[in-house]
């Protein structure tokens, strides 16, 4: 291109300008460093010389020596050292980065990064070559880390062949290549063979394959790094032709086999439409659906006022969306699912038979705990599930099936003795809080601690370690069973009803009574004749009383190994009345003989407990083998009975036991009733209400879910409705089912473990009301376990008869723990931290004040929790808890059991009284209590505002009560004695001012928060800021 300048002003000349060409169509001229400064704008038009247009645009600096573009800015560098970045459009300086002290040599621009290097003022020395590069984040507008280099830098370029690498030329001809970003090295220093001549320019070629140096001397050094260099001659935009309108005939390959016979045209022979004329609405193309918001985004996200706020998850490339081709279900199993992602896949390739709602739940922690989990995204309904990190945690399934029988739920929650573990009464307390909970998750912490103390559970090898549990070693099939048996037997010898030792002191006496019999051996026990026949003829004949059956299934006796068709009822028929051969002694004979056993029962239970024991391949295959034939070919459209078809196991069973031909057992469709002849011989009808199932998963180690059918007054308790509904229960996940999807076994990961069948109407025999057995005697006064206490050690007042707390009193709780287990956490490679296990903790100390009366502050309670469990940290800077205070030998502590205390705080939560805390959601979740949430009053929330951090007890009292607490170590007494404080500021804060003014308080505290860094300054402090006071109000029990 060719400019013809015609001069008409008196501006200094252009001879010497500098030239940078934005577009194709624009300009830039300024004169070399001269005074003043000014730029020209000059305008090509495609084929015809290019105009100067009049404007001009003055820069108040002593000169621009470079000039520089990018896609976002123009950039100017001053020869003052500064770099400004101005507007394509107007020009007008929008930023400017001042780089050297001295004056500026080069710099260049890539992406959003800028270089820069040039001299320094050295005082009196004049100017020196700064060996730091400065580098600048064109994003954030701000200079990033400099860069040292091992050469007088003059000259730099940006080589962006694969990465964004910087030559950086010094004028004696030396050569470096760094990363922008990275360490200079020495190997990457080269030499410009200049004769002893100094470099005076240096250029990159616009295919960025060589470098030019241009030297003193008159010579040009060419670098590259091939023996063939492409070159733009000529760079300049490539013009291309107008388009062609016409389309283009396809070329054909006559020789390729495969070209489709679709390319050649065929003649027009009718007006009637062709087939594949399709109208243009169904031809148009659309575009593809965007796919679901990630759940891990809505699980996370913060919505304020219509806009949603949630932490990028880093797991999609930027602006990429991938699409996946459906899953794709094999014919033969409509249960197989292919896999989400491919993250944790074994090495074969083969699908994903267990589906979602079957798999291990597990909880993700977060530096906030369990605060941001949302259990809701796993139980929509109102029923409570159980958390199962808590070791042995297996049997959680279980505890709902017997939380689901009502008979043993208001047995063990009218129960109440003396035994300090005892499972009976752990697992009232436990219902208890499944009772009050509206669909959120519980633990059986408490019910766990006292079962894994059982030393026949010990012995039985029902305690799994945590290696077993975490590798999936345990048969959790085999384990559920023995399980199963084991709390049936500990409940029966447990709840025996006698009159004795064992009834505890607060017990109402209702619930005694002195015919030795239990409701569990009344509900499940069936009383048994066993007779042993030896081939002498002596028959030996006792009698016993059993809670559960095992199923026996039938040899394998077919020469071509197919297994024939077996009625479930019949099987389950010779499992009762089960008949065998072995040897045993015979005291006829003196010595082992074969002899058969036979057992028959004499009675029917209320509650028929089976357990499958399918516990090897060979009985998985009989299995499944009887579902395959039970099934029924031929077109139904009845839906249900179309589900129904691969159901082995009956939903209801017809039981007799007649006088001629025994026990009788037959299936019945569900719903049948009994005719009145079969009601007269003494028939009973039972119907599935419990599946127990052990979910085979090789990537989890497995897991155990029950199917539970839950009647109709737990659905008028919990949501007001009266209709049955079989649930399945998965730790803290509950999912309404189908019957049918109940009663399936697909044994390939779905594997029986136990049933439950119940007699029909069953509850009508029991007395179905809850005697709540905890009165006020549990506040009196009771020994403590320490030998070494003393009564001047005492710590609390216990209540007087006249102070027995009413409903709505105020209650000051506080309780401090000791960690039994450290918590299990992995670094991820993004360098964050990953909770896998949290810390088990428990107890140790629960203190109680008044929150009314005379003696307002005083405490009542003062319990420090004895316990036989390792501890491996008392927390003692955080808990103010020793070592030996916990031990009843050396202990000086009002000592006592978890028991006692628990008590306690249920009959105060019974009671109706609100207790005032900090943080007790986290105190009566480690306690293992449920609250109401209107009978809580924590002022960790009281004093909170939305979207800000959770303030500090210390920092709270320092500010509005001026007090200085916590300075050494936590003393429960005195925080609970400093919540009621703070909770009586806030009652006259709100009361005073109103919520407007109450807001400004708060706004008020986070400001001064902010500017301490949430820290209380020492009482000491220079600038008096500290607190005066650091005793209580309260008057102390020595006082008293």
């Amino acid at each position: 291109m060719r400019v013809h300048i015609h001069r008409t002003d008196t501006r200094p000349s252009l001879c010497l300008c500098a030239c940078v060409c934005l577009a194709s169509s624009w300009l830039m001229l300024t004169p070399l460093p001269c005074s003043p400064v000014w730029f020209v704008v000059i305008q090509q038009v495609r084929g015809e010389d290019s105009h100067v247009n009049p404007s001009s645009f003055t820069v108040e600096v002593p000169g621009v020596a470079i000039m520089r573009q990018s896609n976002r800015f123009f950039f100017c560098g001053h020869t003052s050292g500064k770099v400004s970045l101005r507007d394509l459009r107007t020009f007008k300086m929008e930023h400017e980065f001042d780089a050297f002290s001295g004056s500026l040599s080069d710099f260049d621009v890539h992406g959003n990064l800028l270089a820069a290097c040039g001299f320094s003022s050295r005082g009196l020395n004049g100017l020196s070559c700064d060996r730091f590069l400065m580098v600048y984040d064109l994003r954030m507008m701000r200079a990033i880390t400099p860069m040292q280099v091992h050469v007088d830098p003059l000259f730099l370029r940006f080589i962006p062949t694969y990465t964004s690498r910087l030559a950086i030329i010094s004028q004696t001809g030396q050569c470096q290549f760094c990363e922008p970003t990275g360490l200079a090295n020495l190997a990457d220093i080269f030499h410009v063979n200049t004769v002893g001549q100094l470099l005076m320019s240096f250029d990159v070629s616009s295919s960025k394959q060589a470098l030019s140096f241009g030297d003193s001397g008159g010579c040009v050094h060419l670098w590259s790094s091939a023996p063939e260099v492409s070159f733009n001659s000529y760079s300049r935009e490539t013009e291309l032709a107008l388009p062609c309108l016409v389309d283009s005939l396809p070329q054909l390959d006559w020789i390729h086999e495969l070209m489709p016979l679709s390319l050649l045209p065929m003649p027009l022979t009718s007006t009637e439409p062709l087939l594949s004329d399709w109208p243009t609405s169904l031809i148009t193309p659309s575009p593809r659906r965007a796919p679901l918001v990630d759940p891990e985004i809505l699980r996370t996200m913060k919505t304020v006022g219509f806009i949603g706020y949630a932490p990028n998850p880093r797991s999609r490339p930027r602006n990429q969306v991938p699409y996946k081709i459906k899953d794709i279900e094999l014919e033969y199993d409509s249960y197989n699912q292919v896999p989400e992602s491919p993250i944790g896949r074994d090495e074969e390739p083969h699908l994903y038979m267990v589906p979602k709602k079957y798999r291990k739940v597990t909880i993700k922690y977060s530096k906030l705990g369990l605060e941001d989990f949302d259990f809701k995204h796993y139980n929509r309904t109102l029923f409570a599930g159980l958390e199962p990190h808590i070791p042995n945690a297996y049997c959680n399934c279980m505890i709902q099936v017997l939380y689901f029988l009502e008979p043993v739920r208001y047995l063990v929650q009218n129960h109440l003795c003396q035994k300090e573990f005892c499972l009976a009464c752990e697992l009232g307390f436990l219902f208890h809080m499944l009772d009050l909970s509206r669909g959120d998750p519980c633990q059986a912490s408490n019910f766990l601690r006292a079962f894994r103390t059982i030393p026949e559970a010990s012995a039985l090898g029902l305690i799994l370690a945590d290696s077993d549990e975490q590798t999936g070693k345990a048969r959790l099939g085999r384990l559920i069973q023995s399980w199963n048996r084991f709390i049936l037997a500990q409940l029966h010898q447990e709840t025996l009803e006698q009159e004795g030792p064992q009834a505890y002191r607060g017990a109402s006496s209702s619930t005694l009574g002195s015919s030795g019999e239990s409701v569990i051996g009344r509900l499940f026990g069936c009383e048994v004749e066993n007779s042993s026949l030896c081939r002498c003829g002596k028959e030996t004949v006792r009698s016993s009383l059993t809670l559960l059956f095992t199923m026996h299934y039938p040899e394998q006796r077919s020469p071509d190994k197919t297994i024939e068709e077996y009625d479930f009822a019949e099987i389950l028929k010779k499992s009762i009345c089960l008949e065998q051969s072995t040897q045993a002694w015979c005291d006829n004979c003196e010595k082992y003989q074969p002899t058969v056993q036979t057992r028959n029962i004499r009675c029917l239970p209320d509650v028929l407990v089976i357990n499958c024991e399918v516990n090897s391949t060979k009985e998985a295959e009989f299995w499944k083998a009887q579902t395959e034939l039970c099934s029924v070919e031929g077109l139904t459209f009845d839906t249900q009975a179309e589900d129904m078809r691969h159901v082995w196991i009956p939903l209801s069973l017809k039981m007799c036991i007649s006088k001629t031909q025994g026990l009788e057992v037959s299936s019945l469709s569900e719903g049948e009733e009994l005719t009145e002849s079969e009601e007269a011989e003494g028939a009973s009808v039972f119907d599935l209400v419990v599946t127990v199932s052990h979910i085979q998963d090789a990537r989890t180690g497995g897991n155990l879910v029950a199917h539970i059918k839950v009647g109709e007054t737990y659905h008028q308790r919990k949501e007001g409705v009266t209709h049955q509904q079989w649930y399945l229960f998965n730790d803290f996940l509950i999912e309404p089912i189908d019957k049918a999807e109940s009663a399936q076994f697909d044994v390939n990961w779905k594997v029986p473990a136990v049933l439950y069948y119940v007699k029909r109407n069953y509850n009508a025999k029991y007395d179905l009301r809850i005697k709540n057995p905890i009165d006020a005697s549990v506040l009196l006064t009771e020994a403590s376990l320490a030998r070494k206490q003393r009564k001047s050690h005492a710590t609390f007042i216990p209540l007087m008869v006249s102070e027995m707390p009413q409903a709505a009193d105020l209650v000051g709780l506080d309780a401090e723990f000791v960690t039994l287990n450290q918590e299990e956490a992995e670094l991820r490679s993004d360098g964050t931290k990953s909770t896998i296990k949290p810390s088990q903790m428990s107890v140790a100390r629960i203190t109680c004040v008044r929150g009314q009366g005379t003696n307002e502050g005083v405490p009542f309670i003062d319990d420090y929790i004895s316990t036989q469990e390792q501890v491996v940290d008392y927390l003692t800077q955080y808990s103010g808890i020793k070592p030996g205070d916990l031990d009843a030998k050396i202990s000086s502590k009002h000592l006592t059991t978890l028991k006692s205390t628990y008590l306690k705080l249920r009959f105060l939560i019974d009671t109706g009284v609100r207790f005032v805390g900090h943080g007790l959601q986290k105190d009566f979740r480690v306690i293992n209590l449920m609250v109401p949430k209107e009978q809580v009053i924590d002022t960790v929330y009281l004093f909170h505002m939305p979207r800000k951090r959770m303030i500090s007890l210390r920092f709270l009292a320092w500010y509005f009560l001026d007090l200085n607490i916590q300075s050494e170590t936590h003393d429960s007494i005195e925080d609970a004695r400093t919540a009621l404080q703070l909770y009586r500021k806030y009652v006259e804060l709100s009361h005073n001012g109103g919520q407007e003014e109450f807001r400004k308080v708060l706004k008020a505290l986070y400001e001064k928060g902010r500017k301490l860094d949430w820290k209380v300054p020492d009482i000491d402090s220079a600038d008096g800021q500290g607190s005066p006071k650091s005793t209580a109000v309260f008057p102390s029990v020595m006082g008293l």
